[in-house]
């Protein structure tokens, strides 16, 4: 290709900016959600990939979505396809000349064509208002994923990829999963001459024969032939066909023929119809032929011998929802020219993929087209609020897939029988129940086939219609709620209607008692929820109560009383007290109050993030509580969570979203949390190679790296010259600090913790740091070097077992001194500046007299045991206004002889859930603020003048 082709230029950006970020494919397939072949035809195919990967990998390589996009418009069309017959298929040249008159009808077909599918439709949608259940093809359309699992492993490709690849194919998926709207976008395509075209040629207009089988089998001609297609399917143009028109476009390579529906073909009839496919294909051997049909409706291998290629599409990926949430209300406003309901539009397309994104009942739901239509549409039909109670929107969907898509596309019993919803209902949810009561999410078809049996005892009207395997056949060809994962098991598609079915089975065989037992496993969590919408007042009391009884003893205490609190939402009556009991029974629990909280909840999983108090609602001290248990929860939930934080100015709230992200997907976590937080940031701590690479967007000047990180690696940080503070931590791989120097040219701030192979200074000689903390590096022997550190202001050793305070160097200019040896202070004549003085541990201050710095006025004593200095105290200290202290114990009256001229003092607790009497300080004479922290009860305030003491709890 040439430098100038736009493929060329497409894939070139694609390529640059992945070897710019340091991904290799695996990583780009891994954090796109997307196929291994899919990502690797991306970057190397003679095809331009699609909308959907791109839009996949724009955030990932961090490029212009739009730019991809134009370069992606301005390609030639793909190459031609691989014939499933064998070898490669030739260009679909037409054999002589086309007649005039056979032009002049074809312009006509192709653009009735293009009108008669270029609407989608979702069928079986009950809405009220104006929301509509149609839109424009060409906005709406999604590329499907087709999944190949006769190759080793599996291969996927893009439905565009499959057909130039291939002239026979067979596509299976569930309902919804978008398979008539896939030949729709083929024949609409084929129309326009956007279809992939053969042999690298110019894309051409082609002639689709879309042929729906649930409308042909009642033929009584029988199935028809290529003459007959247009009459058979209804098409206005018959009349005006030419005689021997279809033959001529078939022989001549220029038609293609859209099957759609063996599923929809009564199944004595499915023989016939095979044998009818296997002619046409042998009659005209230049055609391509798509088939499609739900998974169990026809044996794997049916068509095989006239050579199709079996596909079957893939759920929705993540990306994939987002594109179609887009495209449906891109949609949807190109239906008006009123401005102010396009902008309502764009607000509910923007609230939709919040809530698809962040709430689980719609993550786990919207996993096919027709799911996503749904959504959307009644997300539209009730003005952005969708139903609360997850019932009415299960409801919907049962409906439509149950009762309204077959009846309003009249397909009528296509295997001899034909249930009600309610029928359907009744027969599903005792296959739930199973599932539920066993604790399985697969049954054998065996087991289904007995509780199949065992209801149409019940049921006389469908066991007139058909026995027990006849009756679950169709509940697997026709409800499209259950499948076959393996020939022997049976599953639903739907975890969730697993759940809201097993409900209501376990509601009406009034077993609440099981439920009440159960409702501590996380996996019983939505079947509890679920059963307390389907009850009835009364038993929603009952079981309701059983479970706070439980969570008065059981060890599953916390977990059972939050479950109880979800449950509320889903009681749409309830008596008051009932309701207070329960509220109660949970009120301490949110938001947590202490570091052991917030990893309790942790555990209890995505339940606790809907019912956390929102970030407005949480003060700032418990803040930091919340957000370590929605980091120790994970996924998209949490992720918006911690969003809602990002606004705050509270430093040790921006802190706590800078810490500790590892649990989420860097490029994400970094868009979505840390980008929208203003002002400069906090210190960033990274552990992973992925985050280095994911803050590139970010002014990051200050930065921890935890773990073991080689100088290469540490190369790799996105815009070294800003950074001012580097922290190093347990990292055993970097033994010579000269690298860090050269590639960080304005580092302040350096901080060493563990760096196990560290065993000089002497390259920080010559630098401009100003503050340096080393701790815990057995292999460092002098600090020799720190003598020509002529700019460092502030010196932190800890754990520097074999360093003396002897062998610290004189540091006249040094102004903060950080130890944990208590021999330090016999030499603070070496720091004539400081000002401030940290000792850390119990047993730092000695009994006599110790000369103290002119300008030394702050000092922190770090987990002193107070409770252990006597009274009446040395007064050595009377110099220090200001104190901070963190204590073992409660006691705090030697604080008033120990600093009897402090004017501000900060006192936390060393260890959570202690007391403290502060009542003893109010006789310090010079005292102007006092902070209590972390202590669970503080007494004394009564002794203080008004805005002295300020009391943060733990």
């Amino acid at each position: 290709m040439s430098e100038t082709d736009p493929l060329a230029l497409l894939q070139q950006t694609l390529r640059v900016a992945r070897l710019s970020r340091g991904l290799s494919m695996k990583a780009v397939t891994s954090r796109s959600e997307l196929s291994r072949t899919t990502v690797s035809q991306a970057f190397n195919s003679p095809v331009p990939p699609t909308e959907e990967t791109l839009a996949a990998l724009a955030p990932i390589l961090r490029l212009d979505l739009e730019t991809l996009l134009a370069h992606r418009r301005a390609c030639p069309g793909p190459s031609g396809p691989i014939s499933a017959r064998g070898g490669t298929a030739k260009a679909t040249k037409p054999v002589g000349p086309v007649p005039e008159d056979d032009v002049a009808f074809e312009t006509r077909y192709r653009d009735y064509v293009k009108t008669r599918h270029g609407e989608l439709t979702v069928v079986g949608l009950d809405l009220r208002g104006p929301a509509a259940s149609s839109w424009p093809l060409d906005a709406a359309y999604l590329s499907l994923e087709l999944a190949d699992t006769a190759h080793q492993g599996q291969r996927v490709e893009r439905a565009e990829h499959a057909l130039r690849r291939n002239n026979l194919l067979l596509i299976r998926g569930l309902a919804g999963s978008g398979k008539t709207t896939l030949l729709q976008w083929i024949a609409c395509a084929a129309a326009s001459g956007d279809l992939p075209g053969p042999d690298d040629s110019p894309n051409q207009s082609q002639v689709a024969f879309v042929l729906q089988l649930r409308t042909l089998v009642g033929r009584r001609e029988g199935l028809p032939t290529p003459e007959e297609f247009l009459a058979a399917v209804g098409c206005p143009l018959t009349g005006a066909q030419p005689s021997g028109w279809a033959d001529r476009v078939l022989d001549s390579g220029r038609a293609i023929v859209l099957v759609d529906g063996l599923d929809e073909v009564p199944e004595l009839m499915r023989e016939r119809t095979r044998t009818w496919l296997r002619e046409l294909v042998a009659a005209y051997k230049r055609v391509r032929f798509v088939v499609t049909t739900r998974p169990t409706a026809v044996s794997e291998g049916w068509l095989a011998a006239s050579g199709f290629r079996e596909l079957t599409v893939r759920p929705m990926s993540r990306a994939d929802v987002t594109v179609f949430v887009t495209r449906w209300h891109t949609a949807a406003k190109a239906s008006t020219n009123d401005p102010e309901v396009q902008a309502h539009l764009a607000g509910l397309e923007d609230d939709l993929k919040e809530q698809v994104r962040t709430k689980r009942d719609l993550s786990l739901l919207t996993t096919t087209p027709l799911l996503c239509a749904l959504v959307c549409a009644l997300h539209r039909d009730r003005r952005g609020q969708l139903p609360h109670d997850r019932v009415e929107l299960y409801q919907a969907a049962l409906t439509m897939f149950l009762y309204r898509r077959d009846h309003e596309r009249e397909v009528v019993a296509p295997e001899g029988i034909t249930l009600s919803e309610k029928e359907s209902v009744q027969l599903l949810q005792k296959l739930a129940y199973w599932l539920v009561r066993n604790s399985q999410t697969e049954m054998p078809h065996d087991t289904a086939l007995a509780i199949m049996a065992e209801a149409l005892k019940s049921m006389h009207a469908v066991a007139q219609q058909g026995d027990a395997t006849q009756v679950l056949n169709h509940l697997l060809r026709r409800s499209g709620l259950l499948r076959t994962p393996t020939p022997d098991t049976i599953d639903f598609v739907h975890r969730t209607f697993q759940d809201f079915l097993g409900a209501k089975a376990a509601v009406e065989a009034r077993d609440l008692p099981l439920i009440a037992r159960n409702a501590h496993d996380a996996q019983w969590e939505d079947v509890v929820r679920m059963a307390v919408a389907h009850a009835r007042e009364d038993e929603r009391v009952v079981l309701l109560e059983a479970i706070l009884a439980r969570s008065d003893e059981d060890t599953n205490r916390k977990r059972l009383a939050l479950v109880a609190l979800a449950c509320l939402r889903h009681a749409t009556e309830l008596p008051e007290a009932t309701r207070e009991k329960v509220e109660t029974n949970a009120r301490s629990l949110l938001p947590p109050q202490s570091w052991q909280d917030a990893i309790e909840l942790g555990s209890i999983g995505p339940l606790v993030l809907d019912l956390m108090p929102s970030a407005a609602d949480t003060p700032a001290r418990l803040a930091r509580y919340s957000i370590h248990t929605a980091k120790e929860i994970g996924g998209d939930g949490a992720l918006a969570y911690l969003k809602s934080f990002s606004g705050t100015r509270d430093f040790g709230v921006r802190l706590g979203l800078c810490t500790g992200w590892t649990n989420f997907d860097p490029d994400e976590y970094v868009a979505q949390v840390l980008a929208p937080m203003t002002g400069e940031l906090p210190n960033v701590h990274v552990t992973e190679v992925r985050q280095i690479q994911a803050i590139q967007p970010l002014q990051v000047t200050r930065i921890t790296l935890h773990g073991n990180h080689s100088a290469y690696t540490i190369g790799k940080m996105p815009h070294p010259e800003q950074i001012r503070s580097l922290g190093l931590w347990g990292n055993s791989q970097l033994p010579d600090l000269g690298q860090l120097t050269s590639l960080f040219p304005h580092l302040e701030e350096l901080r060493l913790d563990g760096c196990s192979r560290v065993s000089g200074l002497t390259s920080l000689a010559t630098t401009a740091i100003n503050k340096l903390a080393l701790s815990h590096i057995p292999t460092l022997r002098t600090l020799g070097p720190l003598e020509r550190m002529t700019e460092l202001r502030s010196l932190q050793l800890w754990g520097l077992d074999l360093l003396t305070p002897s062998r610290v160097p004189a540091l006249p200019q040094l102004e903060w001194l950080d130890v944990d040896h208590t021999g330090f202070l016999s030499m603070l004549d070496q720091w004539p500046n400081l000002t401030r003085l940290s000792l850390h541990g119990p047993q730092l201050l000695p009994r006599s007299r110790v000369a103290l710095p002119a300008r030394l006025s702050h000092m922190d004593l770090w987990e002193v045991d107070l409770g252990t200095l006597k009274r009446p105290r040395i007064g050595w200290l009377s110099q220090i206004t200001d104190a901070t202290l963190t204590t073992l114990s409660g006691v705090v009256a030697p604080i008033i002889d120990l600093f009897p001229g402090v004017r501000s003092l900060s006192i936390s607790a060393a260890q959570s859930a202690s007391e403290v009497d502060i009542s003893p300080l109010a006789e310090l004479p010079e005292l102007i603020t006092l902070t209590v922290a972390g202590f669970a009860r503080v007494t004394g305030t009564e002794a203080f003048a008004p805005d002295v003491v300020r009391i943060m709890r733990p």
